[in-house]
């Protein structure tokens, strides 16, 4: 309880008789609704999700599903009642913050008192819609993705090509190889896991994947997909002039954040998804916290001290969890007892016999430097750092110490790290951990300033269009030099 007693009486207010909409029957959305009933909240709950199912478990799409576990029992096991009301397989197209509504693809536009932000991602699609659409080609994110894929293989196809060596297309590899299937993986980077591990253990995880019979073109794409007469595809062209026949083609492009049925609403969304405070508040595009919306899961960027506050985007499972409660809490909460979501991420991926787990942002480090075990026998742990101190951790078949790890990185110990055990590597000396070059500006969202005088200064986004000198969106940014 507060020193104010009629803030204390509006908040229990709002727990009896408020109005919670949670966009995104996701893991996030799930978790948050079960955390806010936990804590009391006995208001109006409403869930919008745009695919026809309840929240269902992502991680086994690309593994035990692809293996014959069926589709549909992946459903997300329920911690408590919720009664909420679920409206289920309609998307929601835009989002009016003055008058505190959520429009809907069928018409329908529903009012929030506070709104939970938790619409993740979807796979990326083939560039080319036409070939996108040959029998055959496949993205892998919805439980319709996996159902599809797992039919495929098992009807035993000659040879299958992944395109693309992240997480989710070497777990493909893996499951393939499994299953006895002639499969090719092309990445344009120089080793598989390169963006998330770097190029030392993306030349670990290459000689695994060929060690395991996987026919690995690395530095290559592919230009482009043809199909038969029955428009089923067959085979691939690569950017290095060579063919590759395949029957079944997985796209494991990346994600895209689902953030365009947010245009117009005024909030920092864009394609790296809605910017929001440590507390999962939304950011407006001015950078301004809001007062009634919240964001979890995939699509939340959030800053984090240990990372220099930069804005993270962690599609991790316990990212999904921690932020959606700490969303919850925070919704019906004074400010004065508010968390922040400090989560330190962590991730894991089994392929090709091998359970890789890695803590804190790998990508943030500059050099690595292996601490236990042995890379010969796929079998070790390694530290990144960055400036003099550990910020992440990678372990292949040694994750019982990630803890260690964990604790360490949530110090800012001193890089290179005290090994822990006794299976120490003979030499270890950092080396550069070998990211790729992030290159140049990409099709980030555009924004400018507008006016002069504090109560008109803004900032909005320009308007889409083609590359180009650039346009003012009104003669005030031109009127008094504002770029």
């Amino acid at each position: 309880m507060s020193i104010y007693p009629a803030v204390d009486a509006l908040v229990e207010e709002f727990k009896a008789t408020g109005r919670v909409v949670i966009v995104g029957a996701s893991l996030a959305g799930l978790r948050a609704a079960e955390a806010l009933r936990a804590e009391g909240f006995d208001g109006h709950l409403t869930i919008i999700g745009d695919e026809p199912y309840e929240p269902y478990d992502r991680p086994p799409l690309s593994k035990q599903v692809l293996k014959g576990v069926p589709a549909d029992h992946t459903k997300l096991p329920r911690v408590r009642a919720i009664d909420a009301d679920w409206r289920l397989g309609v998307a929601a197209t835009g989002l009016d913050r003055a008058a505190k509504q959520v429009r809907l693809a069928n018409g329908d536009q529903i009012r929030y008192d506070r709104l939970l932000i938790a619409t993740g991602s979807r796979a990326r699609p083939w560039f080319n819609p036409a070939e996108a659409a040959l029998q055959g080609v496949f993205t892998i994110r919805t439980r319709d993705d996996a159902a599809r894929l797992q039919e495929a293989l098992a009807a035993g196809p000659a040879r299958v090509l992944v395109i693309g060596a992240g997480f989710v297309g070497s777990e493909v590899a893996s499951i393939c190889r499994e299953l006895g299937l002639a499969v090719t993986v092309a990445e344009r980077g120089s080793a598989p896991l390169v963006g998330a591990l770097g190029g030392v253990i993306g030349a670990i995880a290459a000689d695994m994947q060929c060690d395991h019979g996987v026919d690995l073109r690395l530095g290559v794409g592919v230009t482009s997909l043809e199909g038969d007469a029955s428009g089923h595809v067959r085979r691939a062209q690569l950017s290095d002039g060579t063919t590759v026949d395949a029957d079944v083609v997985l796209a494991s492009l990346g994600s895209i954040r689902n953030t365009e049925w947010l245009e117009g609403a005024g909030l920092a969304a864009g394609v790296s998804g809605v910017g929001c405070d440590a507390g999962c508040r939304a950011l407006d595009i001015n950078g301004v916290v809001t007062d009634s919306i919240y964001v979890a899961g995939d699509i939340a960027r959030t800053p984090h001290p240990l990372y220099e506050y930069q804005f993270l985007s962690m599609e991790h499972w316990d990212n999904a969890v921690l932020g959606a409660e700490v969303a919850a809490h925070n919704m019906i909460t004074l400010e004065a007892d508010r968390w922040p979501h400090l989560l330190l991420p962590t991730f894991w991926s089994g392929q090709f016999g091998v359970n890789i787990k890695s803590v804190g942002v790998c990508s943030f480090g500059d050099e690595i430097v292996f601490t236990q075990g042995s890379v010969k026998q796929r079998r070790f742990a390694a530290a990144y750092g960055r400036r003099g101190r550990i910020v992440a951790a990678v372990t292949f078949d040694h994750g019982k110490w990630l803890e260690y790890y964990a604790d360490l990185i949530e110090r800012s110990a001193p890089f290179p790290p005290p090994a822990p055990g006794f299976d120490r590597p003979a030499d270890m000396t950092p080396v550069p951990a070998e990211f790729p070059d992030p290159g140049g500006p990409t099709a980030m969202a555009e924004v400018v300033l507008t006016g002069h005088d504090p109560s008109e200064r803004q900032a909005q986004y320009m308007p889409r269009r083609r590359l180009g000198p650039a346009v003012s969106p009104d003669s005030s940014t031109r009127k008094r030099g504002v770029s």
